[in-house]
């Protein structure tokens, strides 16, 4: 099988796909990359490469093709916008040249925002004659809204056109939260819609005997809740900093905020302005080091805002969390809370509520350590049973056969 995966972003950024590919590989899976050039989260473009670069290299016996992409910056509208584009752009003038002696069966969008990214995607089905898989990660034109990225009810609806022209040109559509099917249905043919969500990256999966030193002192010190990946808008960092203050008069208990993002810079000022002693900014860390910082955390706290759109994800570091076997506090509302309580695995509150978190802490940090232990296990027995790694990468080389069967001589 000749597979081509499409994705913005790819390997030295840290994404779940590049563990996919990797399995993929191992399975016997002929695999191609089509990505940009590295600059996710920092907006710079990784030493090693160059905005306007053009090639490929070999990557776990995958090869990757880097197509030129303006880097996203600081974050700005217009410098996201023209991220956005010049991927499209580079994507369909420049991908059919990469790809020229390429046999491509099946092409893979790992469809995380933003949704454009199918677009060269489209353009290399019909020249390849291929299949076209998508994997809705975030919901369109939801997200965008939840956001506040755009607003404009009509900018929004030509969107939602736009969606439904993509989702129109899938041979099937693959999503993340089985909350995403009824919206998703909206915009395509429910036949060609299905349920696949996501694992976690294998360095969570390493033998714990050999792991390194936490790369953030102090964890160990008086009770830990450490919140790992984006700092960004969707992540309700100000409920996080207003849980914090309301907590200021128990000393025992400290947030550690793992990452960077769009709202890393205020969240500084905040802790300073609040004289937070309670709010330490770890910063962002390699992924290999993450592992040793979560299990040594009190418990893993994971927030989304009070949005429609956010209560039908599930957030991609929930998977992370329930396979490190530690205790979960989930400040949201829907699908993910949902999970977090049918595993048994944590403690989950309302979304955008300060009061509620400062709570929900308060009761986790009164545990005994036997209770933290049960609801981690339980998380991680969860984890194995619905998100095992291998299981689901089967799962997906099945749906690749199933669209093929019968029609082996694509080229």
């Amino acid at each position: 099988m000749n597979l081509l995966v499409v994705s913005q972003y790819f390997w030295p950024e840290n994404f779940r796909i590049n563990d996919l590919v990797r399995s993929l590989v191992k399975q016997d899976v002929h695999v191609d990359v089509l990505t940009g050039q590295p600059n996710y989260p920092d907006g710079k473009v990784f030493p090693g490469y160059t905005a306007t670069g053009l090639g490929a290299q070999d990557w776990h016996g995958a090869t990757v093709h880097r197509v030129p992409l303006m880097p996203r910056g600081r974050g700005s509208a217009l410098g996201l916008i023209g991220n956005y584009l010049s991927f499209v752009l580079s994507g369909i003038l420049l991908a059919p040249f990469a790809l020229r002696r390429k046999r491509v069966d099946v092409i893979f969008v790992y469809a995380i925002s933003p949704i454009l990214q199918v677009i060269p995607a489209i353009f290399l089905k019909w020249i390849k004659g291929a299949k076209l898989i998508i994997w809705v990660q975030d919901l369109w034109p939801e997200s965008l809204e939840a956001t506040g990225f755009v607003r404009n009810r009509k900018l929004l609806k030509l969107v939602e056109i736009l969606v439904r022209w993509i989702y129109r040109h899938a041979d099937l559509i693959l999503v993340q939260s089985e909350a995403f099917v009824a919206p998703v249905a909206a915009l395509a043919e429910r036949s060609k819609i299905s349920y696949y969500p996501n694992s976690a990256d294998n360095v969570f999966f390493q033998d714990t005997q050999h792991q390194q030193p936490s790369a953030v002192a102090g964890l160990r010190d008086g009770f830990s809740i450490v919140f790992a990946g984006n700092l960004g808008t969707a992540q309700s960092v100000e409920t996080i900093i207003a849980a914090a203050a309301l907590l200021r008069n128990q000393p025992h208990i400290h947030l550690v905020l793992v990452g960077n993002g769009s709202r890393a810079e205020w969240l500084s000022a905040e802790i300073a302005r609040l004289k937070l002693q309670n709010v330490i900014m770890a910063g962002q860390h390699p992924l290999e080091a993450m592992p040793a910082i979560l299990r040594q955390a009190g418990a893993l706290l994971v927030s989304l805002r009070d949005e429609p759109i956010f209560r039908q994800t599930v957030p991609s570091k929930l998977q992370a969390y329930l396979a490190m076997g530690r205790p979960i506090i989930a400040c949201l509302n829907g699908e993910g809370a949902r999970i977090v309580k049918h595993a048994q695995a944590g403690i989950a509150c309302a979304a955008d509520d300060a009061a509620a978190l400062a709570a929900a802490i308060l009761e986790m940090s009164r545990l005994g350590e036997a209770e933290r232990e049960q609801l981690g296990q339980n998380g991680l027995a969860y984890f194995k049973q619905h998100y095992d790694s291998a299981m689901l990468t089967q799962n997906l080389i099945t749906h690749f056969d199933t669209l093929l069967t019968g029609n082996k001589d694509n080229k």
